[in-house]
């Protein structure tokens, strides 16, 4: 499954719902949460062997958010690796708050 994550709360019942294998993407606010010193900076971190993290590039250069300052292990993707992602993963699932 592709979750899209547009929530700027990440709370430990939304990290539940992600799967062993699936992607999630993190699109707008909720790129804020990706920073090493945010308050789920350590539970994403347990989940990056199960789960595959995805950051939208555009949305973290819009927070003045740099690449060193993110999770390590989270990727960094473009507009196009996010429609390929789309494309690979069924079904989709967008959260929104």
């Amino acid at each position: 499954m592709l979750h899209l994550v547009f929530q700027s709360s990440l709370g430990p019942e939304l990290l539940q719902r992600f799967d062993t294998d699936d992607a999630v993407v993190f699109l707008e606010n909720s790129v804020l949460r990706l920073m090493q010193n945010s308050y789920c900076a350590n539970a994403l971190s347990q989940r990056l062997a199960k789960v595959r993290f995805y950051a939208l590039a555009q949305d973290l250069a819009t927070r003045g958010i740099i690449a060193d300052e993110i999770i390590p292990g989270i990727q960094i993707i473009d507009y196009a690796a996010l429609v390929k992602l789309s494309i690979d993963y069924t079904p989709i699932q967008s959260w929104f708050c």
